[in-house]
């Protein structure tokens, strides 16, 4: 399973609005939980709250990685953000965060889960891509941007 195949055009959101990590995260769960019907946005929200205490998921360069398992999760789900403004995300580098990588993989998904974070951090570690991604002027340019990183990242 590649990044590619759970990320459909509709969850590349553009010019999100931010605030704070916790309005970010409860943006993305309410929005997931309206498109995937075994999810329930209090539930999502709480999963990612919780793996944010164990400590924060913004790896740094303004990029995010915030993930979470779910019972109720049937496949992997992922959703990219690109948010208006950059906002503290308790980052490692202490650097604002304006571009977040969401990701839900179901309980038992050890391997799956590993997996995908690897290839999200592969993606977002690249300079020329972290770039174009802040380019992007539409909703359509930042998934077509977020897929051909993805491929240029996934050995064929």
């Amino acid at each position: 399973m590649t990044l590619e195949t759970i990320l459909p055009p509709e969850r590349a959101l553009f010019d999100v609005p931010g605030g704070s990590k916790k309005r970010v995260l409860e943006f993305f769960s309410t929005f997931i939980a309206q498109n995937t019907p075994s999810l329930d946005s209090q539930e999502v929200f709480a999963r990612l709250i919780g793996r944010e205490r164990l400590g924060s998921t913004g790896i740094g360069n303004g990029v995010a990685i915030p993930h979470a398992r779910s019972p109720h999760c049937n496949s992997p789900v992922a959703a990219f953000l690109k948010l208006a403004e950059p906002i503290d995300f308790d980052a490692i580098d202490g650097e604002p965060v304006d571009l977040i990588f969401v990701l839900l993989v179901p309980e038992e998904a050890d391997d799956t889960h590993l997996a995908l974070l690897s290839q999200v951090a592969s993606v977002m570690n690249d300079v020329d891509t972290r770039m174009g991604l802040r380019k992007s002027t539409s909703q359509r340019e930042l998934h077509e941007r977020l897929l051909e990183a993805i491929r240029r990242q996934t050995p064929s």
